[in-house]
């Protein structure tokens, strides 16, 4: 029998669910915390929850990371390029270009999801901390999502 207490928390659970593109980006990482919260503005009715943002695509991933200096960003596309370099005669996967395989290792290595607590109607993220959409891709053209956000 389910404890009937959790049953009641069920009964105030909001479920919002959204599928959204954004633009094409650079290959690079990109701060997209803003373009994200745009999308839901039901947020501001979550008094606490967790968000769940998805991006539907291989070549690319998400991660949180520093908000404030733009060369965290530039040093984290250095750093994953050096990781997973292109060109490698391992590859097997090569008829998308050069840049695709490393963009299915990078994405995997990254995530293709970040979840974030929700309180008082905003992402609950830390003083420094904001969403990177990760292209990889020279060309990946624009991105397709999934946010979900559960809370009361």
């Amino acid at each position: 029998m389910p404890d009937p207490s959790a049953l009641r928390i069920l009964n105030f659970m909001r479920i919002i669910q959204k599928q959204f593109s954004l633009p094409a980006h650079r290959r690079g990482f990109h701060l997209i915390t803003r373009e994200i919260t745009r999308q839901i503005p039901e947020l501001a009715e979550i008094q606490a929850g967790i968000a769940h943002l998805h991006i539907l695509h291989t070549s690319a991933g998400l991660t949180l990371n520093e908000n404030a200096d733009p060369d965290v960003r530039r040093d984290m596309e250095s750093i994953f390029n050096h990781l997973v370099p292109e060109h490698q005669p391992y590859y097997v996967h090569t008829m998308e270009g050069p840049d695709d395989m490393p963009a299915h290792a990078k994405s995997s290595l990254l995530g293709h999801s970040v979840t974030i607590p929700v309180t008082d109607g905003r992402l609950n993220l830390g003083t420094w901390q904001g969403i990177y959409l990760c292209e990889h891709r020279n060309h990946g053209g624009s991105r397709r999502f999934v946010l979900t956000v559960l809370g009361e």
